[in-house]
Formats: C-alpha cells, sequence, structure tokens
C-alpha cells in the first residue's frame, strides 16, 4: 500500500530534506519514527529536496508498507514521537503509481524580505533595511515567464539533464508589518534557483543593474553573471500541487 505524508518544517536545524552521511536531515527524523511505529523498514520519497535551513509550509513525501495502517492514529503518535520543528499534518492512502516528486505538477515557493528590524521574524526572513523598487523588480519578474532555459540561476556543477522549467507566477508584494514577498511557482526548480532569482531581482529593485542586463543574463547562461544568492532562512516551499489532490 502506498501512503502520501503532508508535512511542514522549520528547517533552522536541518541540512534540508534528504538525508546524507553525518547531517540532520528532515527526511531521517521522520523515517527513524515510523520505522519504530510501523515495525518495518521505511523509505521516505520526498516531492523534492530543499537545501539546509530552507523551511517548508507544505511538503508531501511518500512510502509503501504492508500494513493496513490506521492513518489519523499513526499521525498522532508520530506528531508526539518527532521533534517540535515538524509537524505531520495527515497521512492518507494512495494509488500505487502515485508518486511525490514525479507526479507533481507544480511548486511555489515563497521568499520573506523585513524592511525592519524584529525581534520576531529574524530567524524567517531577510533583512534589507532600505526597501527596493517593487515596480521594477516585478517588470523584470515578467521576463521569467517567457524564459525557458534557467541555467544562469542554477548552482554550478549541478547534475541534471535538463535546465529548463516552466515558470508561471513570478510577483513580489509588500503585506503587513513591512515584509515584502517575493512569490514563484514552476513545475520544477533547480538547485539554488529560486535564492539566486531573488538576488539578481533585489540588483534591479535597488538600481545596480537593469532590465535589459536582466535579459541579458537569462540568455548568457552563466552563474557568475547573475546576482548574489540571498540567505536560506527567508525561503519557503509553500505549496506543492497534484491533479489526484484537491486541497
Amino acid at each position: 500500500m502506498r501512503y502520501f505524508i503532508q508535512l511542514a518544517y522549520n528547517g533552522k536545524n536541518y541540512h534540508g530534506w534528504q538525508k546524507q552521511i553525518n547531517a540532520h536531515s528532515v527526511q531521517t527524523e521522520i523515517e527513524s519514527k515510523l520505522e519504530i511505529l510501523l515495525k518495518e523498514k521505511i523509505e521516505l520519497v520526498g516531492c523534492g529536496r530543499t537545501d539546509t535551513g530552507v523551511h517548508a509550509k507544505q511538503f508531501y513525501a511518500h512510502f509503501d508498507s504492508e500494513i493496513n495502517a490506521d492513518e489519523a492514529k499513526i499521525c498522532r503518535h508520530l506528531n508526539a514521537m518527532l521533534p517540535k520543528d515538524i509537524v505531520i499534518r495527515q497521512i492518507f492512502p494512495v494509488q500505487p503509481e502515485h508518486h511525490a516528486r514525479f507526479s507533481a505538477t507544480y511548486r511555489e515557493y515563497e521568499y520573506w524580505i523585513s524592511t525592519e528590524p524584529t525581534p520576531f521574524l529574524n530567524e524567517l526572513s531577510s533583512l534589507f533595511i532600505k526597501p527596493p523598487d517593487v515596480d521594477a523588480m516585478n517588470n523584470a519578474a515578467l521576463l521569467l515567464l517567457i524564459q525557458t532555459d534557467f541555467e544562469c540561476f542554477s548552482k554550478v556543477h549541478t547534475d541534471v539533464n535538463t535546465f529548463n522549467c516552466k515558470v508561471t507566477k513570478a510577483v513580489w508584494e509588500n503585506r503587513e508589518n513591512n515584509m515584502l514577498v517575493f512569490t514563484i511557482r514552476a513545475d520544477r526548480f533547480l538547485r539554488n534557483m529560486v535564492r539566486a532569482i531573488v538576488g539578481t531581482l533585489l540588483d534591479i529593485g535597488y538600481h545596480k543593474t537593469d532590465e535589459e542586463k536582466f535579459e541579458k543574463i537569462l540568455s548568457g547562461k552563466k552563474r557568475s553573471e547573475a546576482g548574489f544568492s540571498v540567505p536560506a532562512h527567508g525561503l519557503f516551499l509553500t505549496r506543492v500541487g497534484y491533479d489526484f489532490i484537491t486541497s
């Protein structure tokens, strides 16, 4: 039987989602607790991988189990065993062909920027005291919707078959409490892609570069020509879409 897990986590204390040798990961935490509860070997497959320090408001993973589990009971016990910075929202059965990674139709991220010091969001947003030019950044972000190759924003030496992604949303908005949030949605993302895009758009927002140069960066496909990568702690995976999940 295949099960999906919907969860959320604060990434501060983890080296990302994916388990690694000699590194603390979200995947390792959940797998180890599930194996205790189900009394069998469990291998979780995540909807993607988040880098060290990145958070997830919504994340999906799947696992296969021979036990016909009481999903609600397993969910309650799992939350009781896990650290408080990981929360399991629900566990539910799916069809055997449903895959947490390959069945996902889109992923959506937010990057949070605070434009004034706050003791409450230091670990969940990046501080940029001077507000950037939001209109300029939004105008440049429209170019992301017609771009297909995002090699210029990919971490160098990344082993991927293609740098093509389809971005369907890219917008900056001012929110309450002096928060500036960038939201981006695509069918897939490259390693470090969102943080590099945010840093490059901020260069436009601070008039260090312009939209014409941004177009050249996109066509040039060189990471060295793009802007800086913003810190990981302001980045959230917020939504993952599947055709068979309505919420």
